[in-house]
């Protein structure tokens, strides 16, 4: 879920401007001592061991390192300046150092607006993999700035569909400032340079619910949630319309789509092995795979890849639905994240998504049936996409069924790992849609 746009516990950042800002220099920390600082922290990835680290840059006024720890190296951006006796401190709560990267985005191509200067900047906690800034600038706005902390090579596809969302003037995403981008040595590529996203500032929107929250309130309440769902099916066909116009789209050739059923079945074979829910049906789903691989699929295109109710944000009229975190799928691998996909893919997780709201109102102290709530918000949400695109989804249903079979499949392995008590969602779904795509 998103840390930017939303309001979250902060921190008050102290207004120290300590040596070192612009990259660390000859009395900066050791490898040795940043790396005992560094196992401390939530972002660090590999929790338990002793960090190895070795720096590879402090261009573009942070510091970059590789810790050889774990089995496949880790890149940290993890820029520290020190206190009066000579501690570490995490760069990010001091206020000239944040001053410095609002400067350094604003001077950077990706630039869309100025943020200007910053007056004062709050670090929001709890966060697990980046570290996200609120800074209040002189003009009397308030941005918020994320700081990456484990970096890859390519565009962050979280900064370039939110950047394109934003240059096309869409008020679907938070308002776009601009992105900060670096290159550093990488000896494993063929040029020896690597380069990607250190940092993204966006406009901070505080005290908003997401829709998950929204969702589950209204069917706690036995409120339809009928005209919020269209609504919402309309902004995401908004949203992908802009998508389509902003960046490159594809056909889909035969090699993606005997990739993306591939998976499909890949996934099934997993949770045959594991769910008895899911292997009952093993025959029916792949029958509705089947029928997937055979349909006419839409031109791919860039799409969030991981859209759930809590992804969305409801901002008060006339703006309405504002989407978040368009990284996609966190397991899969950065590239193929940014790869054009199937837009089906995002109704898909939203058709999930208000069937995990019916299903969590059952696990409550006093159970909701809100099944014939769910099935009005889906069918609704549908109808506000279809009237938003134009496009006829009856036509692409086979291969609207086998992405939702797909990730229900996905869910009941989730669940019978992690919540048994939860397998019951999913495996409902998988049921319910074998049995109607036959």
């Amino acid at each position: 879920m998103s840390d930017g746009a939303r309001s979250a516990p902060e921190t008050r950042a102290p207004d120290t401007r300590a040596p070192g800002i612009d990259a660390p220099d000859a009395g900066a920390p050791s490898d040795h001592d940043l790396g005992t600082w560094i196992a401390d922290r939530r972002w660090y990835a590999s929790k338990g061991s002793v960090p190895r680290l070795r720096t590879v840059s402090t261009d573009a006024g942070t510091r970059l390192v590789i810790d050889d720890a774990p089995a496949v190296p880790v890149l940290y951006q993890s820029p520290v300046t020190t206190d009066a006796d000579g501690s570490l401190v995490d760069a990010t709560t001091d206020l000239g150092w944040v001053s410095a990267l609002a400067a350094r985005i604003d001077a950077s191509t990706d630039s869309l607006t100025p943020i200007g200067r910053v007056v004062a900047a709050r670090v929001l906690t709890g966060e697990q993999s980046n570290t996200s800034v609120i800074c209040d600038t002189e003009s009397g706005e308030r941005v918020i700035i994320k700081v990456f902390r484990v970096l890859h090579h390519g565009d962050n596809p979280d900064v370039t569909m939110q950047l394109a969302l934003t240059a096309a003037g869409s008020t679907r995403v938070p308002r776009v400032y601009g992105a900060l981008r670096a290159e550093w040595p990488d000896v494993g590529r063929p040029d020896g340079t690597a380069s990607g996203h250190l940092a993204f500032a966006q406009e901070f929107l505080p005290g908003l619910d997401d829709a998950w929250r929204v969702a589950l309130r209204e069917a706690q309440a036995g409120t339809p949630f009928g005209d919020r769902a269209e609504q919402l099916g309309t902004a995401l066909a908004d949203v992908h319309r802009t998508l389509a116009t902003a960046l490159p789209t594809e056909p889909a050739d035969a090699a993606r789509r005997d990739a993306a059923v591939a998976t499909m079945h890949d996934r099934l074979e997993t949770a045959t092995r594991e769910a008895p829910a899911v292997a009952e049906h093993a025959d029916a789903i792949r029958a509705v795979y089947a029928r997937a691989a055979d349909a006419v699929w839409p031109d791919l295109q860039r799409v969030h890849g991981d859209l759930h109710l809590g992804q969305v944000l409801a901002a008060p009229d006339p703006r309405g639905w504002v989407f978040l975190d368009f990284e996609g799928e966190p397991l899969r691998p950065l590239d193929e994240r940014s790869l054009p996909d199937v837009t089906l893919r995002d109704l898909a997780g939203m058709l999930r998504s208000f069937d995990y709201v019916a299903g969590a109102l059952a696990h409550e102290a006093e159970p909701v049936d809100a099944a014939a709530w769910a099935a009005d918000a889906r069918a609704r949400f549908l109808q506000g996409y279809q009237r938003g695109t134009g496009v006829d989804l009856a036509d692409h249903r086979a291969l609207l069924d086998a992405f939702e079979l797909d990730k229900a499949v996905y869910e009941v392995v989730y669940e019978t790992r992690n919540r048994p008590d939860w397998v019951g969602i999913p495996s409902a779904a998988v049921g319910r849609l074998v049995g109607g795509a036959s």
